[in-house]
């Protein structure tokens, strides 16, 4: 699907479909009332008589509208214009595009962008239209027979504009939208693919690809299970031994200032290909959803596709750590006790908690680059789920600036984090008899939480962050498949840290 900018007189358009919208109390969007004025009134005459009500997603769907030269005109509900807002846009525009789909247009001007919401500018319209366009766009297709997949006419979208100083914030919109929404398709078409594909091998050879057609601002690292083992990455080590699959540790160093790679963002992703839990084996029931246990990674992945892309002037880091945690004759157990490249030493208590054992060796690892910020996403408890529900991501930091910047962020792109703590009470329930601390709590509460204390142990050098997206990177259900979360936040975070914030 390709987008555009449209600066015409309504009159002019020979478009398929106009879309405008139209408030309760019978009260026309300024679009709908130019309408109605070309067309002597016909808009208002099916407003008047009841046809359309104005309810938030009611739509009227009018063909042949005298002296209008477009075939459809298509009136979407928009609710009271008082409380009009960005949930109610989202949704007229979801709306809006299921409506298109069951028509036969091939292009259609959305008008409906030009309504007002607070503090919202046209950049910020335009860009949630195309991420809500994606959303309803994306399929993965990849194992279906080809009689079912479902095609879309619609193939072009103009979004009209009345003020031409509007216009460089719609193109810059379309440009920045169209590359974030194919980064978000990489990150959703990796994390849906079966585990007997997306091995730790498969998103190695992922990463490898992107230096074809790159220029000399990237460069790939891979890290093996030899190079592993000499680093002394043992933690990471022992959560891939009962797997025939080999770990790889996968470096993206992307270098938009043309100088050093200290100083970098590093950006660290969990990339567990399947989380079978190990010896502490997980429950058969959805068990098949343990694939998105990498979802991390694979935000990673989609993060640089979009940095490279946009020629983002920062120099960013990002690592897939993958590998497969299985229960076989070589897997690690319960009563374990490991040490982690840092030198401290952890005794294993449940295999299931193997995402903080990979991570505290990378958290040690990514030291020599000294970098200023570092933040991991990791599918890392169950209990982020039990606490914040499958909206909203969990986020502990060591720095309230970074707080600060992340959650502005995600203020401004509708990709929710919320803060939880990180208080001394909670490292004390980490106690080991055996070793320096324990990889799970000694109590059952917290569990987010005192994970995060965990990695915590690991980052005294640089300022952290880590999300926890165990309950917002899929969904279950008939509508399985991955969300591409947390992309929209993090991308937007780097897009302010480079200086192109064009949000109001």
């Amino acid at each position: 699907m390709k987008f555009h900018i449209n600066y015409f007189n309504v009159e002019q358009l020979k478009k398929e479909c106009l879309v405008v919208g139209v408030f309760e109390n019978k009260k026309l969007s300024i679009a709908a009332k130019y309408l109605d004025e070309i067309s002597k009134g016909c808009i208002n005459k099916y407003i008047l008589s009841g046809e359309l009500e104005g309810k938030v997603n009611q739509f009227l769907l009018l063909y042949n509208v005298p002296h209008i030269f477009s075939d459809r005109v298509l009136l979407i509900g928009c609710g009271k214009e008082s409380d009009f807002n960005e949930d109610i846009y989202r949704k007229i525009l979801l709306k809006t595009m299921y409506v298109l789909n069951s028509t036969s247009a091939t292009e259609a001007v959305l008008f409906i962008n030009n309504l007002f919401i607070d503090n919202k500018n046209m950049y910020w319209k335009i860009r949630v239209a195309l991420e809500v366009i994606e959303k309803f766009s994306y399929q993965f297709n990849y194992f279906k027979s080809i009689y079912k997949i479902k095609r879309s006419t619609l193939h072009n979208i103009f979004f009209n504009i009345y003020q031409k100083s509007d216009i460089f914030f719609g193109e810059m919109a379309i440009q920045h939208g169209v590359i974030i929404n194919q980064g978000i398709k990489e990150t959703k078409d990796l994390a849906n693919l079966p585990p007997n594909i997306c091995t730790p091998n498969y998103l190695k050879l992922k990463v490898k690809n992107l230096e074809q057609n790159s220029d000399s601002k990237l460069s790939i690292e891979i890290v093996d299970e030899k190079l592993l083992n000499m680093l002394g990455m043992n933690a990471y080590l022992a959560v891939s031994k009962g797997s025939k699959n080999k770990p790889y540790m996968s470096l993206i160093k992307y270098n938009g200032l043309n100088n050093n790679m200290f100083q970098s963002i590093i950006l660290i992703g969990k990339g567990v290909t399947f989380d079978s839990g190990g010896l502490s084996i997980k429950s058969s029931k959805c068990m098949d959803e343990m694939k998105y246990d990498m979802s991390g990674a694979a935000v990673v992945y989609g993060i640089m596709y979009i940095v490279i892309k946009l020629k983002l002037p920062l120099n960013i880091i990002g690592i897939l750590a993958s590998c497969e945690n299985m229960p076989g004759g070589g897997a690690f157990r319960p009563g374990d006790i490991i040490k982690t490249m840092s030198g401290a030493t952890v005794e294993v208590l449940d295999t299931d908690a193997e995402g903080r054992l990979i991570l505290c060796d990378i958290l040690t690892y990514v030291e020599r680059f000294q970098p200023s910020i570092v933040i991991d996403i990791a599918t890392l408890t169950g209990a982020c789920v039990t606490a914040l529900g499958n909206s909203i991501s969990g986020l502990f930091s060591n720095c309230n600036l970074l707080v600060k910047d992340i959650i502005k962020a995600s203020k401004q792109t509708g990709d929710t984090v919320w803060q939880l703590p990180i208080f001394d009470k909670y490292k004390d329930t980490l106690h080991s008899n055996f070793a320096d601390l324990a990889n799970i709590s000694n109590t059952k509460s917290a569990g987010a939480i005192t994970a995060a204390c965990f990695l915590s142990h690991f980052v005294k050098k640089y300022y952290w962050a880590h999300i926890d997206i165990a309950g917002t990177s899929w969904v279950s259900g008939k509508n399985k498949g991955s969300t591409g979360r947390p992309i929209l936040l993090l991308i937007q975070f780097l897009l302010n840290k480079s200086g192109l914030n064009f949000y109001s």
